[in-house]
């Protein structure tokens, strides 16, 4: 049996950046549902959070989970789940495109504390401002993915 600790800091906005999730309350249900709906399919989400149009996950990876896969499961599945739920006025869907950065144990309580603070890191910087942010600091390439995940 492997023994396994990969854990992947996880990005992703609404479709055109839409603030479909523009309150507190429901993003505190939508990000209630994502852990459930990923703990039913053995994702682990150690932290899940974000703004009004756009997620961060903390996932650590299972032995046989990709990115894309973990991608793939909680937001084609929670994006069917707010439309069947009616949760938002407009039809609801991610954006196909998504950060995943890995994540050293050193650095997991600083994560999960940016991600905690969404609602006050907001107050200070768009979502916009943060996107250009991750792809600088991470010097972020951009792949192709196959799957079809809003």
């Amino acid at each position: 049996m492997p023994y396994v600790k990969v854990y992947i800091h996880f990005v992703w906005s609404t479709k055109n950046w839409v603030g479909y999730l523009d309150s507190p309350e429901l993003r505190k249900v939508v990000w209630k549902h994502i852990r459930e709906n990923a703990e039913a399919k053995n994702i682990l989400i150690d932290f899940v959070n974000g703004h009004k149009n756009h997620c961060h996950c903390l996932v650590s990876l299972g032995v046989d989970q990709t990115i894309q896969k973990v991608m793939q499961l909680i937001k084609g599945e929670s994006s069917y789940w707010i439309n069947k739920q009616g949760l938002t006025k407009q039809k609801f869907e991610w954006q196909d495109e998504y950060f995943a950065v890995s994540v050293s144990e050193s650095a997991i309580n600083r994560v999960r504390n940016y991600i905690k603070n969404q609602e006050e890191h907001h107050r200070h910087k768009t979502f916009e401002e943060e996107y250009d942010e991750f792809i600088t600091k991470y010097n972020l390439q951009k792949f192709k993915d196959d799957s079809s995940s809003s």
